[in-house]
């Protein structure tokens, strides 16, 4: 299990098992700093996720159901649902994400290329995760 650090603005993304290769199912570690800015809620076209909380609260809404999962809870995002987090606490929240099949290392490393590039470019982010079968909620 190789693991592989991808950092997108605040975020840090510990791919732990990237089964984009194989279409299997992935896993990384989240963490997320207190205020982070976070991607805009979205569905993907082909992945189901589920989160399950390591270390402090992390927001986390699936349709209209929206809780502040504490380590030890977790919750399950089908295809096609929208979905956000956020982390409004005073500490830094860590989760591990399991997603079937995967949607790969690669998917954060491009979205890394234009969050990380100073003022990210709304557009080049939106054509990224369009490619990756990410949709973004109206």
């Amino acid at each position: 299990m190789n693991s592989s650090v991808i950092n997108v603005g605040q975020l840090r993304i510990n791919y732990l098992v990237d089964g984009s290769d194989t279409s299997s199912m992935g896993m990384f570690e989240l963490t997320v700093p207190p205020g982070s800015n976070v991607p805009p809620p979205h569905s993907h076209s082909n992945n189901e996720e589920c989160v399950y909380v390591l270390e402090g609260v992390l927001r986390y809404t699936v349709g209209s159901e929206t809780r502040d999962l504490s380590a030890g809870e977790s919750m399950k995002t089908p295809k096609g649902v929208v979905h956000a987090f956020a982390n409004p606490f005073a500490t830094t929240a860590r989760a591990l994400i399991v997603q079937s099949p995967d949607i790969g290392a690669q998917y954060f490393r491009d979205v890394a290329a234009v969050v990380n590039a100073g003022r990210p470019d709304k557009a080049a982010l939106a054509a990224v995760m369009s490619h990756y079968g990410l949709v973004l909620a109206a």
